[in-house]
């Protein structure tokens, strides 16, 4: 069973919690912070690719990365 997606203010707020940088996680991710910040800000749908993946691993989306 998937676990409930998050909102986008969901997943700045674990940020905080954490005292990590969106560029400290996208790296150790392997993402472009460009990348993760434009998921973050909704002009990147994550719908395939990159954006796909860094939308599932925030929580933001429902899916598989493979």
């Amino acid at each position: 069973m998937s676990q409930p997606t998050k909102s986008i203010d969901d997943v700045r707020r674990e940020f905080d919690r954490r005292g990590k940088s969106v560029r400290d996680w996208a790296r150790e991710h392997g993402f472009s912070d460009r990348i993760v910040y434009e998921v973050l800000r909704g002009r990147l749908k994550g719908r395939r690719g990159q954006t796909h993946k860094v939308a599932v691993l925030l929580g933001l989306k429902d899916g598989v990365v493979e």
